[in-house]
């Protein structure tokens, strides 16, 4: 279920949970509010599993993949401590957080990713014009690439190139996460300059809502820490998960745990202790928050900016290489016609 909605179911069930509405009726009340169709199926079977005296939590079991796992979770620990529609407050809150660092990321990179695509599409376009050219002169054609491309079927074969690139990405992609390799894909990611710290800023600003979100609702240390980590989409701190609950379990400051992955930098640690020196780490991520999407936002333009610089890098090293390609045509011919001579 896309987040967006499940932020709007989140805060409609609670506004009616704390008007005082039943269960039941505010499930499918909030069903209607949540605009969309996929959700009438999704609340009657909700509704079912909590008349014949399920929680919501085991409810939302039911329905797999759903609901995302945090919401799952917490809602868990709502009906445990009695506060379920505050829980619901601050989730909405999240999703909502989510959804607009998502946005944000993709606006950032709609721009570079156009430019790529025209980049390909110029080249396309360019091995086509250099084949009618030769075709009109009688001429070999220019092989602007060097690497046998020319005319129609030329220009067939460089598109076909980037397609069958980007099925083969798609396909690797599906099998790492089958595969249960996402952890070690995203720590081989997290060591690239500048794409490394634009993910790790990302990871850093969902750990510290979502852990802010799950202490301040009652939830234990360990599965609070298991649910933020896995919250940040980053598979590489997702995994440091038992490594981190073993460390809290058997004494260790959540500050220590934290610098043990190497993930976490010196600056959020710090901020860390301090809020473990006044039992106030909750609040502290909640204040830090803010700041953190701030840098995850200067983090992706840096990124967006790399990555449009070594499009245009690229496109205009082909253009050089193209005008080396043409004069050295050229400078042969003219030798030729002076040896005649």
């Amino acid at each position: 279920m896309p987040l967006n909605i499940v932020a709007v179911w989140c805060r409609s069930l609670s506004t009616l949970l704390h008007s005082g509405v039943a269960l039941i009726r505010a499930l499918e009340l909030a069903g209607k509010r949540a605009g969309d169709q996929r959700f009438g199926p999704v609340t009657q079977r909700l509704i079912q599993e909590v008349r014949t005296g399920n929680g919501l939590s085991e409810a939302l079991i039911a329905e797999g993949s759903t609901f995302p796992a945090l919401l799952v979770d917490m809602v868990s620990v709502g009906e445990q401590t009695g506060n379920l529609p505050e829980v619901l407050t601050s989730l909405a809150g999240h999703f909502d957080h989510q959804v607009q660092m998502r946005r944000t990321f993709i606006a950032a990179i709609t721009w570079p990713v156009l430019q790529a695509v025209a980049a390909i599409l110029i080249v396309a376009i360019l091995i086509v014009v250099l084949g009618v050219v030769a075709q009109v002169t009688g001429s070999s054609a220019l092989d602007v690439l060097g690497v046998g491309l020319t005319g129609t079927t030329g220009a067939v074969a460089w598109l076909s190139g980037w397609a069958m690139l980007l099925v083969a990405g798609y396909i690797g992609w599906e099998m790492i996460n089958r595969m249960g390799q996402r952890g070690a894909f995203d720590r081989l990611l997290l060591t690239i300059p500048v794409v490394g710290h634009c993910l790790r800023s990302f990871a850093l600003s969902r750990f510290s809502w979502a852990f802010a979100i799950t202490q301040n609702s009652g939830m234990m240390i360990g599965p609070s820490i298991t649910a933020s980590l896995k919250a940040s989409g980053n598979g590489a701190f997702a995994a440091t998960a038992p490594e981190i609950n073993a460390m809290v379990m058997s004494g260790e400051e959540l500050s220590d745990a934290l610098q043990a992955t190497g993930y976490f930098p010196t600056d959020y640690l710090e901020m860390i202790r301090v809020g473990e020196s006044s039992g106030t780490v909750p609040e502290v991520l909640e204040r830090m928050a803010p700041q953190l999407d701030d840098d995850a936002r200067r983090s992706l333009a840096q990124l967006t900016m790399a990555f449009s610089s070594v499009i245009w890098a690229a496109v205009a090293i082909m253009i050089i290489v193209l005008i080396f390609r043409v004069f050295s045509i050229y400078l042969g011919l003219i030798n030729g016609a002076l040896k005649d001579i």
